[in-house]
């Protein structure tokens, strides 16, 4: 597995037995990921673990789940960094905005505030507008970054956790797979 990568002509085609079908499902493809992509990806994985059993079978199928995956967790953590992005400029818009305001138009001018943030974050033309204001009052782009940081970390460790996770997932089923082979290697059959 740590030898050279195999080119798409050298790799050796390890079709998915029909019995597994069932357990190995089509994709939940996210925005911007292709199916071709997916299955060229899918037979790497199955070339190069080169399952021979049913349990590796089994184990390459939960391999490939847990290498698609990751990604996945990647692109969700970055759009909720973005929503936390657009709260983090609300909260600056709201220091700037909301000081000395009477406090019967507060209401209104916090959802003016709300506007503004969903406009920064939709618009670029009110972005850069935003952003200006912003840095005159302090607010630079490492400002906003660690008010991000401040109100998403515990969204972040959790995050860190499940990537972790799916790490340590991935060591132990190609350990396994290892094992299997080495328990049914020549070594095993000849104890027999």
């Amino acid at each position: 597995m740590n030898g050279l990568f195999q080119t798409p002509r050298e790799l050796t085609v390890t079709a998915l037995p029909v019995e597994f079908e069932s357990l190995a499902p089509p994709p939940l493809l996210l925005p911007g990921e292709q199916l071709e992509h997916y299955q060229a990806l899918r037979q790497a994985i199955f070339a190069d673990l080169a399952p021979r059993s049913a349990i590796e079978w089994l184990l390459a199928i939960e391999r490939r789940r847990a290498v698609l995956g990751h990604p996945a967790l990647r692109m969700l953590r970055h759009k909720l960094l973005e929503t936390y992005r657009q709260k983090a400029v609300e909260a600056a818009l709201r220091r700037i905005d909301m000081v000395g305001i009477d406090p019967e138009f507060e209401a209104e001018a916090e959802t003016y505030t709300l506007q503004n943030a969903l406009s920064w974050r939709c618009d670029p033309v009110a972005a850069s507008e935003i952003d200006a204001r912003l840095r005159t009052f302090g607010f630079d782009q490492h400002a906003i970054t660690t008010e991000v940081y401040v109100q998403a970390r515990e969204v972040m460790v959790l995050f860190e956790g499940l990537l972790n996770a799916a790490q340590t997932k991935r060591v132990l089923l190609l350990r396994e797979i290892r094992n299997q082979r080495f328990l049914n290697g020549p070594l095993r059959q000849a104890r027999v």
